[in-house]
């Protein structure tokens, strides 16, 4: 809980409601996956092995065992299975330095409120970076788990765009989570500034016109951030030869240990400083309702 004194020394800034606004001003991994609390920092949890269950047959039919099975025979044996995972809270964890009471009574700018906003957001980029690394079932640089994948026809910065067809690539990456069983219309496609720049480029320079209407009406609406039904979504933790597709919602569970939280430390005489903290852990529980689409850029 913040410390109502200190606060009160902050001419009547409610810091914790003001971390928290400043929090949700901008798109955060956070709002695409389920968000859930946990009481305990050990976290045990559930993964489903498979997608559909296709039954076994106790008959010596090849075919499906489910389909078409003949009267007065056996039904077929089936289950689903789930594989046991334990996670751990993580805590991301800083603080400013002491801020003079003389320079928050007397400077241009608003110090503490600047402070909490860039402290708030360094919490909150840690939070999105572990997001990502777990949605992609690895870190920058480490290659992919055992999330679905699929290399581009050709990178997307390629000269000339040729032999780019980002349409095919994201339809195969569609393709990936209809086959394993999720709706792939409103999923998520995650890429970084770059890959926007060079997608809205091949779209509306190189394609425009021949996709009817595509390039005008793009450009008078300007609404270019829904594509093949994904939702269009940038953000720098994506590395710099990769996008993502996935199933908002259902991917990721964000287990929230300590919500955003911050405090005012105030020294009497002296200054105060701000300190911010969350803990939580980011958890893969449906690997395939994620799909990485490999070689975007040479």
């Amino acid at each position: 809980m913040a410390d109502s004194h200190s606060q009160a020394d902050i001419r009547g800034i409610d810091i914790d409601k003001l971390a928290k606004g400043f929090a949700d001003m901008e798109i955060k991994l956070k709002r695409f996956v389920t968000n859930s609390t946990t009481s305990a920092r050990e976290i045990r949890w559930y993964q489903k092995t498979s997608g559909f269950i296709t039954g076994t047959t106790t008959t010596g039919i090849t075919a499906s065992p489910i389909a078409n099975v003949a009267f007065g025979a056996k039904p077929s044996i089936a289950e689903q299975s789930w594989t046991r995972n334990t996670s751990y809270v993580r805590k991301y964890f800083i603080e400013s330095p002491i801020i003079t009471n003389e320079d928050i009574k007397d400077s241009d700018i608003d110090i503490l409120a600047g402070n909490l906003r860039d402290l708030v957001r360094a919490v909150e980029h840690q939070v999105d970076a572990r997001i990502f690394s777990v949605l992609a079932n690895g870190t920058k640089g480490t290659g992919y788990g055992n999330v679905n994948t699929n290399a581009t026809n050709a990178p997307w910065d390629t000269a000339s765009f040729t032999g780019v067809d980002i349409i095919e690539d994201l339809m195969e990456a569609k393709m990936n989570l209809a086959v394993d069983g999720y709706e792939s219309n409103g999923a998520i496609l995650l890429v970084n500034a770059q890959d926007h720049k060079q997608i809205l480029t091949w779209l509306i320079s190189n394609k425009g016109s021949s996709i009817p209407a595509f390039s005008s009406q793009k450009i008078e609406t300007g609404v270019v951030m829904e594509l093949l039904g994904l939702q269009v979504v940038v953000d720098e933790n994506v590395e710099a030869s990769a996008a993502l597709v996935f199933v908002p919602q259902r991917a990721v569970t964000w287990k929230s240990f300590t919500p955003i939280t911050s405090v005012a430390i105030n020294d009497e005489g002296i200054g105060t400083k701000i300190r911010v903290w969350e803990e939580g852990e980011a958890i893969l529980t449906d690997p395939n309702a994620v799909n990485v689409i490999t070689n975007t850029r040479i």
